[in-house]
């Protein structure tokens, strides 16, 4: 492990990156630019993902739901930059990378395979980002805004780091053959298996199972499904990491799985309600592309269709258990994430081009993926435990009942998603009515 002294230190954060002068010679053009509207995209999955998550969840809480996603944006975004990206790709050993990529040094314009460094950073950076912010879909309504924070900071170094430093970093689980193309485990897995864990150490909503939970604002669950499914092309197709038939395969995947999926799911929905429920072709469609992230640049287009269609059934079934039990993940995040994960990653073994043309064992690499998922699941799903008990022995994680009975908007922020009265006059210096009348209300700046 490499330290790093003071003028080191200084350098890396007051100096301009260092530009390796064959730079140019070893880097693509083509392949910088779409790993630059890649990155792009995958950073818009995060907003997506707070329209989606947020439009679940019941008014009161809308506000508080949509900020642990954009909180993520700048907690997971600057830890990874200091600590977490050397963590996970540094050279380390077979479990966890070292320090010497730590505040981004040696980390720049020079060449990571066909594009710059910093930019393969910065794409690996928006993955940890909306890998911490998907574990929030099972904890919110009822979990501090500051604790959380903590927590995802703490998460992103812990786990997400080694987790990705196994895959993707050189370490044991990338040298054993396992196939993770976009981050069925390392994303989707990992998230669902610390929501899990996160939903049992905080308990169930207090109104949970008392009375109907519904979802306050519809069509924002279907903008936030629809741009993360635009956003998704950028985070399968670019981890190709390069503008090739490799990211064209990837990119056509992402389309055809979930449409799959989403067809899927509708039929069950007829089957089980007599209706086509548009919460239910948003879920498909999130559940369609977790599926197809392990396996998006390892099988073939009509394979995609077939994983698609095949991930809808245990997902969708798996929601319609939980919904009679006591676990309240409150989005299902295990069910989307954490079984369509599972799914995806288990038939890129049976699927994968390379088991079809017998250059891979079908039944090791099925167990090499299984062993990946299981792996991933429990060592996400105990880090978890520990840091939100330590957590919680040094500050309560659970909102107290007042304040979730009053909504976390309030208590948290200062700020409610929709005004509660008709209207409101800004009043500008020192104008103030004489009879200010009861509505529309009266804000004094």
């Amino acid at each position: 492990m490499r330290r790093l002294s003071l003028s080191v230190l200084a350098s890396l954060l007051f100096s301009a990156p260092a530009f390796a002068q064959d730079a140019e010679a070893a880097i693509s053009g083509p392949d910088t630019a779409w790993i630059l509207v890649s990155t792009a995209l995958v950073l818009l999955m995060t907003p997506a993902l707070a329209f989606f998550y947020g439009g679940l969840v019941r008014s009161k809480n809308a506000l508080n739901t949509m900020m642990m996603s954009f909180v993520s944006l700048g907690v997971s975004g600057v830890l990874w930059a200091l600590f977490a990206y050397s963590l996970a790709f540094g050279g380390g050993n077979a479990f966890i990378g070292d320090f010497s990529m730590s505040f981004l040094n040696g980390v720049g314009g020079e060449a990571n395979g066909t594009i710059p460094h910093m930019l393969f950073m910065a794409f690996q950076g928006t993955f940890a980002i909306i890998t911490a912010a998907l574990i929030s879909g099972a904890v919110v309504e009822r979990m501090r805004f500051g604790p959380y924070i903590a927590f995802i900071g703490l998460w992103v170094l812990l786990v997400y780091a080694p987790v990705c430093h196994w895959v993707w970093g050189g370490g044991w689980l990338g040298e054993l053959g396992a196939l993770d193309f976009a981050g069925g485990a390392v994303v989707h897995v990992n998230a669902a298996a610390a929501a899990v864990v996160a939903a049992l150490v905080l308990g169930k909503r207090k109104d949970y199972g008392r009375q109907a939970l519904l979802p306050h604002n519809v069509p924002f669950v279907l903008l936030g499904a629809g741009l993360l499914w635009f956003g998704w092309f950028g985070f399968n197709g670019g981890s190709a990491l390069a503008a090739d038939e490799g990211a064209a395969l990837a990119f056509v995947n992402t389309l055809l799985a979930p449409a799959a999926t989403l067809v899927v799911w509708s039929l069950l929905d007829l089957f089980h309600t007599k209706t086509f429920t548009a919460v239910g072709l948003a879920t498909a469609i999130v559940v369609g592309l977790v599926a197809i992230t392990p396996a998006a640049g390892f099988i073939t287009p009509m394979f995609a269709l077939l994983l698609g269609a095949i991930a809808a059934l245990p997902s969708y079934y798996i929601i319609l258990w939980r919904a009679r039990t006591k676990f309240d993940d409150s989005l299902d995040v295990f069910a989307a994430h954490g079984v369509g994960g599972i799914t995806g990653a288990l038939l890129t073994g049976i699927f994968a081009t390379d088991v079809l043309s017998g250059d891979l064992n079908l039944a090791t690499q099925f167990g090499i993926q299984a062993i990946s998922v299981l792996a991933v699941f429990i060592y996400s799903g105990v880090l978890t435990f520990v840091i939100l008990k330590v957590m919680n022995l040094i500050t309560p994680i659970r909102a107290d009942k007042k304040e979730e009975g009053k909504g976390l908007d309030i208590s948290a922020h200062g700020e409610e998603a929709y005004s509660s009265g008709e209207g409101a006059i800004l009043l500008l210096d020192d104008e103030v009515p004489a009879k200010p009348s009861a509505s529309p209300a009266i804000v004094s700046l």
